[in-house]
């Protein structure tokens, strides 16, 4: 009795979809959902698992298909399933830590924070910033922006090394109150040579609020969105700061 043989091949891997190879021979990734990933493995595997199946069905008898060959390639996919299923758990966790930093933050509302920005709430007449010159400088100009970048307050400030605070009361340089919102400050100092000294910036504000806000943990402060990772100091009782320069 002769027995009639098919061509026996290798299993046929689908490929993934999230990367391909340009003309010049290097990979470029493609598609970064998470979810994504996960449909494109569950369909790829099953159709390997369905080619798979298809050629152990009609391979030669007389030439069996080589396990180690499947084998490999079947705990590959596997492989991949657990990385998938670590990075969904993994995104789990850090959501629920996110929430947890939200909850146990709930207390500080109505408190006043230092954080690390230079745009700060223009709020019943009233901005506070805190600046730090690393040298001392020969001059310092306080110039506050509004949200469009247009100049709206310039005066002189401390030239001595060290930190310094200024409360703008929220009028122009023509003696009009501006409108409550949020307003940065730029310290624009000189050293010997006119050399450009860099001063750091933070602002200062009363919380209103604690959200989560793309992900992250985040204060509401007077309408601005502070991440919780700029938090520099807390300061439990508001107290009022030194006048505009």
């Amino acid at each position: 009795m002769t027995v009639a043989a098919t061509q026996n091949t290798a299993p046929v891997v689908p490929t993934f979809g999230t990367s391909q190879t340009n003309s010049s021979g290097s990979a470029s990734t493609t598609g970064t959902s998470t979810g994504s990933n996960v449909l494109n493995f569950t369909s790829n595997f099953n159709t390997f698992l369905t080619l798979l199946t298809t050629q152990l069905q009609n391979q030669d008898p007389l030439s069996p298909m080589d396990t180690n060959t499947f084998t490999q390639q079947l705990v590959e996919f596997s492989q991949v399933e657990q990385q998938i299923n670590t990075n969904n758990n993994l995104q789990s966790l850090i959501s629920l830590q996110t929430a947890g930093e939200t909850i146990a933050s709930t207390p500080l509302v109505g408190d006043q924070i230092q954080y690390n920005s230079a745009t700060a709430p223009l709020q019943d007449g009233s901005a506070t910033y805190s600046y730090t010159l690393p040298t001392a400088s020969t001059q310092t100009a306080l110039v506050v922006t509004d949200a469009n970048g247009n100049q709206v307050y310039t005066t002189t400030g401390s030239t001595s090394a060290g930190t310094s605070s200024f409360t703008w009361n929220g009028e122009n340089n023509a003696g009009q109150q501006m409108p409550d919102g949020a307003y940065t400050l730029q310290v624009i100092a000189t050293g010997a040579n006119n050399s450009a000294i860099q001063a750091t910036v933070n602002s200062i504000g009363t919380i209103s609020s604690v959200s989560v806000n793309n992900g992250a943990a985040t204060f509401d402060v007077d309408g601005i969105s502070v991440p919780m990772s700029e938090l520099v100091t807390v300061n439990p009782k508001a107290s009022s700061s030194t006048s505009s320069n």
